[in-house]
């Protein structure tokens, strides 16, 4: 028979829908800290439970120390009885776990077990709730509208409940309390409160769903839903193809006697749900989204600038038809197909079909067919006196616009596409660090960065890009000249906040062993090109020993160099010494006036000495001027100065100082005295 426990504990698990293994350790948890508080141990001290699944006896093991005596019965324990509890090899000071299961707990203790268990179930409640609903985005559910309320509904999922918000309802529907509908699964938060989950009635994905529910082609695989345009609550398009030959996909959705999609369209309120087949052919597409209308032509236009826009050519009376009530059926084909659909009367493209016949890109054969463009111009004045047009005038009509119009059309056409072509190529050239790389990196000027953001240039690739294709497509740019054209390419010159990393080659599997034969031959080649790098660097070696002794001796000999010129400066200074010695006695001898001196012979080099030092002539009133050597000049200084006195014919020195009433401006001193 089960315990009570037991009972109790698989009651809780059904209930909550959660796993044992999770209460198992909520419980485990809650009596570690009923026990805590019922013997206020600390919070240091180890606690452990351990739960038998059959009996549902809790074991209480707490952490204690080994001693001889006790002093504190919650900390310690006596040797004998660690060892009685398995721990045989126990010591005095040894921690161990020891048995501490108490034979009830107080009230209070009972409280906390009971609060910590029924968080602990709680926050696994939660936690399951996430992972289960997490897993169901983009899935449909049923719910039962609890409440209402003027921002959102509150649906009921069960054992959790779910936000409609306003945004995601269909206009026109009313729900009431207790209302069972079906939403689809957009989104799942994780929150304190836990999971907070939000569905949707008007999302493209929620028709999707019920398709996939109603056609069994559609889920077993056999037909593709390729896009949905939905507009909720009035008109919804599908477009649907064929994986498998013989299967006709409009018909399997449809089903017998509109079975299958009139399901569909009740549970989405009679919403209109036009079902049409995918083309491969864009203009065959296109006229099939723009359904229930008949089309006459579709002229496709690629730029890179506008997009892609699709002329469309209807009847005059199916005009009013393909745009739609408020244009919706020409915006759901556009939502459809992903072209920009611009759709025109039959009239109106042959009026500028004879405005542009003389455009170079216009069919000759229309253009000189005189005949034709006159019926054309009947059928207009026709039109315009509100005459009926008779089938034969649209087929005038059609070979107009068909040879001019849309010739005109597919030369803008090709002109784009060389200009997608020089994209592309401009594209490859440009690093793909650079499109990860923001315009602010650059640090442009203020005004220049703006102004390339708005017009849509945000990275540093997309402005390389726009330089790549010409300075006049970065001219074009409203706000922009040739001063900010230089700023760019100054600052993309000096970035170098980025290197472009070598994409590794790939190797295909066929040419494996080529491969490896071909690192074979280059290990070889690598050894023999070792050898000769050993070779060659023996013999630069030498080449260095033999660089190193020609240094050595052209050292040595401009040391000898040196040498022999410090020597000539010695012999010379010599010379020069014995020449003032020579002149020194023609001083000394006062008795020979020095004009009447015998010239000396001087050596060559000295003489070249005294020709090259300017001669200084010193001229007083009352002596004769006399020629100063360098000698001279070097005594002269600090006002001393030699001159030849004519009264006494003697070579006397004047200093000139300050006069005064006692003494004269110069005075005379004697030679000798110096």
């Amino acid at each position: 028979m089960k315990s009570e426990f037991i009972l109790a504990f698989n009651e809780i698990c059904e209930q909550r829908g959660l796993p044992k293994d999770e209460v198992f350790e909520a419980l485990k948890t809650a009596l570690v800290s009923a026990y805590r508080r019922d013997t206020n141990i600390s919070a240091q001290q180890k606690v452990s439970v351990d739960i038998d699944p059959r009996t549902g006896e809790p074991t209480i093991y707490t952490e204690k120390e080994v001693v001889d005596s006790i002093i504190d019965n919650r900390t310690e324990v006596l040797l004998e009885q660690a060892k009685r509890e398995g721990h045989t090899d126990a010591e005095y000071g040894d921690l161990v776990m020891v048995d501490s299961t108490t034979a009830g707990f107080g009230r209070i203790a009972a409280q906390t077990a009971k609060q910590v268990l029924l968080q602990r179930v709680r926050e696994a409640e939660r936690e399951q709730l996430y992972e289960d609903f997490s897993g169901r985005e983009g899935e449909l559910v049923n719910g039962t509208v609890q409440s209402v309320s003027g921002q959102h509904l509150t649906i009921g999922l069960g054992r959790t409940e779910a936000i409609l918000p306003k945004s995601q309802q269909v206009p026109g529907e009313r729900y009431r309390a207790h209302d069972k509908i079906r939403v689809y699964v957009l989104e799942v938060r994780r929150t304190n409160r836990g999971p907070q989950i939000f569905v949707s009635r008007n999302h493209r994905n929620l028709l999707r769903r019920l398709l996939e529910l109603e056609v069994p082609e559609i889920y077993n695989g056999q037909v593709e839903i390729k896009s949905i345009a939905r507009e909720a609550g009035q008109r919804s398009k599908v477009a649907v193809l064929a994986l498998q030959p013989g299967v006709d996909p409009v018909g399997a959705c449809v089903g017998m006697r509109g079975v299958r999609i009139q399901s569909i369209v009740r549970e989405l309120n009679d919403e209109k749900i036009d079902v049409i087949e995918w083309d491969p052919n864009q203009q065959t597409f296109i006229a099939k989204a723009l359904s229930p209308a008949r089309v006459s032509h579709v002229f496709l236009e690629e730029s890179f600038i506008d997009g892609k826009t699709a002329v469309v050519i209807v009847p005059d009376d199916q005009l009013s038809l393909a745009i739609g009530r408020e244009g919706q059926n020409a915006r759901l084909g556009a939502k459809l197909t992903g072209w920009r659909i611009d759709i025109k009367s039959l009239t109106e493209a042959a009026s500028e079909s004879l405005n542009n016949l003389d455009h170079p890109a216009a069919d000759q054969a229309v253009v000189k067919n005189e005949k034709l463009i006159d019926s054309v111009r009947q059928v207009l004045a026709k039109k315009e006196a509100g005459r009926p047009i008779t089938s034969e005038d649209y087929y005038n009509l059609d070979r107009l616009v068909g040879g001019v119009e849309g010739r005109i059309i597919a030369s803008r056409a090709a002109v784009f596409e060389e200009e997608r072509k020089a994209r592309v190529e401009a594209r490859k050239a440009i690093p793909d660090q650079a499109w990860q790389l923001d315009l602010e990196e650059l640090d442009l000027p203020g005004r220049i960065h703006n102004l390339l953001l708005d017009a849509e240039i945000e990275t540093v690739g997309a402005l390389m890009m726009t330089l790549s294709l010409g300075e006049e497509e970065f001219l074009k740019i409203k706000g922009l000249g040739d001063v900010a054209l230089e700023t760019v390419q100054e600052h993309l010159a000096n970035y170098d906040g980025w290197v472009e990393e070598p994409a590794e080659a790939e190797v295909p599997e066929e040419t494996a062993e080529a491969v490896e034969e071909a690192e074979t031959e280059a290990e070889e080649v690598a050894e023999e090109a070792e050898l000769v790098a050993e070779e060659v660097e023996a013999e630069v070696e030498i080449e260095e020993e033999v660089e190193e002794e020609a240094e050595v001796v052209a050292e040595a000999e401009a040391e000898e160099a040196v040498a022999e010129e410090e020597e000539t400066a010695v012999a010379e200074e010599v010379e020069e010494a014995e020449v003032e010695e020579e002149v020194e006695p023609l001083l000394d001898d006062l008795s020979q006036s020095l004009i009447e001196a015998a010239p000396i012979e001087v050596p060559e080099k000295k003489k070249k000495k005294e020709e090259e030092k300017p001669a200084v002539v010193i001229a007083r009133p009352t002596s004769t001027p006399v020629v100063e050597s360098e000698d001279d000049r070097r005594r002269s200084r600090k006002g001393k100065q030699l001159v030849l006195d004519e009264e006494s014919g003697e070579v006397v020195v004047k200093r000139k100082r300050k006069g005064s009433r006692r003494r004269p401006e110069w005075e005379e001193y004697d030679i000798d005295d110096f």
